[in-house]
C-alpha cells in the first residue's frame, strides 16, 4: 500500500473539490493537523473514515485505495489488489500491536525486579554528571552536551522544508518550519537525539493574496549524525495517529519530555510558533 500515492491524490482530490484542510477535517470530524498527515503520507485514515472520505472527495474506495482514478476495465481488478492490500495492511497492525504488547510487558517486568538499583546507579550518575539510565525517575535532567543548539535547529529546519518542497501543488509555493526543541541527548559515538515539536506550514500567492495550503503540528524525534563538524538529519520518529498515538508518544519520548509537551497547547508554545512562521512568510512574500 503505496502511503505516498495515496496521500497525493487524497490532496488532488480534496482540491478538485474546492475544500480546504479545515473544510475536509470538519467534514470527517478530525482535526487539520490529521488531514495534513494522510496527504504527507506518514499515515492513513482510520477504517472508519474510508466511506465518510470517499463521500466528501466524490471518489471510490477503489479510487483511494490505488490512489488514483480507476477506470471501469480496470475495476475488477484493482477491486481484488485492494482487497488484498487492505488485509495485509490490518494485519501487520494487529501483530504490530501484539509485538509491542509483548515487549511492553517484558520491560516492565525487568523494571519492577531492578528497580531499586537501577535508582541507586541513576542518582549516583547524576551527582557525577553523567548520563544516567532512565529518564523515568521525576527529574528533569539531561547531561549537559558541548553542541550547537542552534546549528542542530538550523540543520533539522533545512531538512524538514527540503523534505516538504519536493512536491508543491501551487507555482511559487513555500515551506516554513518552526521547532521547540525540549531535549538533545548525545549517544554512543556521534550520535544525537534531539526531541522536539515542529510546526510546519506551506504557502503560495493568489491575486496578491497570501494562501496557506497546508499545515502540521508534530512532536518529533530526530536522530542526527556529526560528522566533520557538521551534522546530517539520518532518521526521525512521530506517533501515529488515532488509538496508537498515546502508545508511541510513551515508546518514543522520555517522561521529562512528555510531561513538558503535555502543556503544548496551553502554554504559547504553538502560538511562538505560529508567531515566527508568520513573521518568516511575511518576510519572504514582502507583507
Amino acid at each position: 500500500m503505496d502511503l505516498e500515492k495515496i496521500g497525493k491524490f487524497i490532496a488532488k482530490s480534496r482540491k478538485l473539490k474546492n475544500l480546504t484542510q479545515q473544510e475536509l477535517a470538519d467534514i470527517l470530524g478530525v482535526s487539520d493537523r490529521t488531514i495534513g498527515n494522510w496527504e504527507n503520507g506518514r499515515n492513513m485514515p482510520d477504517l472508519s473514515l474510508f466511506k465518510p472520505l470517499c463521500q466528501a472527495l466524490d471518489i471510490t474506495l477503489n479510487d483511494l485505495m490505488s490512489g488514483e482514478k480507476v477506470e471501469e476495465k480496470e475495476l475488477e481488478e484493482k477491486f481484488e489488489e485492494n482487497i488484498v492490500n487492505t488485509i495485509k495492511y490490518s494485519n501487520k497492525k494487529v501483530k504490530r500491536v501484539k509485538r509491542v504488547s509483548i515487549l511492553v510487558a517484558i520491560i516492565m517486568g525487568l523494571i519492577l525486579s531492578t528497580l531499586g538499583v537501577l535508582f541507586t546507579i541513576d542518582v549516583t550518575r547524576m551527582r557525577n554528571n553523567e548520563p544516567v539510565f532512565f529518564s523515568t525517575w521525576g527529574f528533569k535532567y539531561a547531561p549537559p552536551v558541548n553542541i550547537d543548539d542552534v546549528n542542530i535547529e538550523k540543520v533539522i529546519k533545512d531538512y524538514l522544508i527540503k523534505e516538504d518542497e519536493q512536491v508543491n501543488y501551487y507555482e511559487g509555493e513555500k515551506s516554513f518550519a518552526s521547532m521547540h526543541i525540549y531535549l538533545i541527548n548525545k549517544d554512543i559515538g556521534n550520535k544525537y537525539y534531539v526531541y522536539a515539536w515542529v510546526l510546519q506550514e506551506k504557502y503560495y500567492l493568489e491575486d496578491n493574496n497570501v494562501v496557506r495550503d497546508t499545515s502540521t503540528s508534530i512532536p518529533y524525534k530526530f536522530t542526527l549524525i556529526k560528522n566533520n563538524n557538521e551534522f546530517i538529519v539520518s532518521a526521525y520518529d512521530i506517533p501515529r495517529d488515532g488509538s496508537y498515538y498515546v502508545k508511541d508518544m510513551k515508546q518514543i519520548f522520555p517522561n521529562s519530555v512528555l510531561r513538558d509537551m503535555d502543556s503544548i497547547h496551553t502554554d504559547g508554545t504553538i502560538e511562538r510558533l505560529s508567531s515566527e512562521i508568520q513573521n518568516e512568510v511575511n518576510l519572504y512574500f514582502h507583507k
